[in-house]
Order: C-alpha cells, then structure tokens, then sequence
C-alpha cells in the first residue's frame, strides 16, 4: 500500500518541518537552520543544556527546548544523528561563560556525533561535560544488554535545566544528571510498526500478527521477546516489574513513572496503562510523586508504549517541581 502521510517532498521534511516549528512557536524559540534555540538562551547568566538528534521523534527533542528545559537542540535528518560540527555549533552559541552541558543518547550515531562535537569544543577552549543516557534494560535474558537511550532523557531535561537555574556550577549539574540517568530505567512495548516518511519502508512485520514485542528498542531495532498480545494490566505486570526489579526498588520508595505514546498509541490507551503502573506500584508501597504521560518521543506510527521510571530522591523532587515552557510541556 502507498505510503498515506501529508508531505511535499521527501528529501525537505525535516527542512520544512523546522520552519514550521519556529512559525509555530516564535514566543518561544527561533529556528536557525538546523539548531533550535530556546528564547531564554538570549539573558542566560548560568550553565546551559543541549542536546541532538535525528528528527522524525517528534515532540523530541525540538519541542522541548525552552525555558526550564534544553537551551539549544542541533537536528539531524530522520532517523539521524547530526554531524559533530553541528553538534559544536549549538555548544558554541549555547555557551554564556558558566560551561555547557551536552546530553546524548545511547546510539552509535549520536555517540559518534558528541564524541566529535566534544573534541572540537575542547580544541576551541569551551568548558563542556557529556552525560549518556542508556536507562533501557535488559528484558530478554539470552538477548544484548544495549542499553539504548529512550524517552527517560526529556525528563532530564528539565532536572538538569532546574539544576542549573539555580546556579550550580557545570560539575555540578553534570553530576546531577549523571545521577538520574543511573537511577531511571526504561522499556519498549511495541504492537505495530512505523514507516520511514522518506521511503515508506517499514521497520518490521509485527502487522502481520497478534504479536507485541517488549524491549523493542526506540525504532523496533528488535532484541525484544514477542508476546502474544496482553491487556493492560498483564503488559504492566511485566514490565513494571522489570523495571522496579532493574532498579531494586522497594517499599517506601519514591518515583517518576513515564508513560510515553510510540506515536500511535491513543491517549485513553496510555492513561489506563498510567493507572495500572501506578495501582501496581502503590501496591508494593512505592509512591508516584510525579508524571508524564503522553506522546514525548515518537517513531512515527508505531503502536505501543516506553514506560520509564526513575527512583527519586529530594534533590530530585524539588528540581522538578520548578517552571517551564516549551511547545510540548510546560509547567508553573
């Protein structure tokens, strides 16, 4: 069947939908070329936060730069990471004299990207530190340990951002987010697969069965276990108790449950499974002292869900609890 999606021309998507984000939001951010660029970024007197990556994973990440969340974000093609001069760019125009915080995702691409971007920063003389997020665990025991970047990074976004707004220095905020990136975990559920809006090619054959995949990846790249189809509660008493497992979670704990929309899961589908994590945490007497639920980083059409969750301390809690503004969450 012929590709269904409302585009010009393949090779200007991404080019178009830049333009279209900047038109969209201009209170907000502007768009220069292929760097995002938060408003706030202009009186900045502070450490600042970017970050990278291929389009096509919308809101992420470009709809998360703003006030309280990323500074600067570089954007790659779909699917791809930018290149490391681009990389470079967004730290140079991000820097304000108190150093840049680069956060990148687990992937070959993006990790070749930041390697080659943090090389160029420090031959220019930029005060710059790196954190990896990698929070995907392991579910399928005789698989890989990939430990690729999901969608747990954009709440880091706002932790490492509210860190910095108060002053802290570019060590310190980089060892904040280096600690909530060890202390949160993901999964992937998929049910159907997304087509690549460039080609239409899809990106596996789960359509053809009655089959889910847990820890599929951001992209379906496989290395999950494929399940018959469960409901909700039989899907959250697998990989929520992988993840509280992964985490070593016990009672009296707190924590962030995310759940993330893979871009064709319906809102009533990722509230019922929000309020199954929630119903299977409070059981074990493990409190959910905040959210989000919703569409954060996509692939396109894919059915299914990443569910993130991360074990929170007070540090943590009174960061997130603090303000922001972007196009795809905001909060006083």
């Amino acid at each position: 069947m012929k590709m269904k999606k409302f585009i010009n021309a393949p090779e200007t998507i991404t080019d178009e939908e830049l333009v279209g984000l900047g038109l969209a939001y201009p209170d907000i951010l502007d768009v220069d070329g292929h760097l995002v660029v938060s408003h706030d970024l202009a009186g900045a007197d502070r450490v600042t936060i970017v970050t990278y990556g291929g389009s096509g994973h919308e809101p992420a990440q470009a709809g998360f730069v703003g006030k309280g969340m990323l500074d600067v974000q570089a954007v790659g093609d779909i699917f791809a990471a930018p290149n490391g001069q681009l990389v470079f760019d967004a730290m140079k125009l991000a820097d304000k004299g108190h150093g840049v915080l680069l956060l990148t995702l687990n992937y070959a691409g993006d990790q070749l990207a930041g390697k080659q971007a943090m090389k160029l920063a420090k031959k220019a003389g930029l005060n710059v530190r790196q954190v990896v997020t990698g929070e995907e665990i392991q579910y399928d025991p005789n698989g890989e340990d990939n430990k690729r970047g999901l969608a747990g990074a954009v709440a880091l976004y706002h932790i490492a951002a509210a860190a910095a707004r108060e002053g802290k220095s570019l060590d310190e905020v980089a060892e904040i987010a280096q600690r909530y990136a060890d202390s949160m975990a993901s999964l992937t559920v998929k049910s159907t697969d997304a087509t690549h809006p460039q080609n239409g090619m899809s990106f596996g054959d789960l359509e053809e069965t009655d089959l889910m995949e847990i820890g599929a990846g951001q992209h379906g790249e496989g290395g999950g276990v494929r399940v018959p189809m469960m409901s909700s509660k039989d899907t959250v008493e697998h990989v929520a108790g992988a993840l509280c497992k992964a985490l070593d979670l016990k009672a009296g704990d707190k924590t962030f449950v995310m759940i993330n929309g893979c871009g064709a899961t319906t809102t009533m589908e990722m509230l019922v499974l929000f309020k199954d994590t929630v119903e299977f945490l409070k059981a074990r007497d493990i409190e959910v002292v905040a959210s989000m639920v919703g569409e954060i980083l996509t692939v396109q059409e894919a059915g299914g869900f990443q569910m993130n969750i991360a074990k929170w301390d007070e540090e943590f809690i009174r960061l997130w609890n603090t303000p922001c503004h972007t196009p795809a969450y905001s909060k006083e």
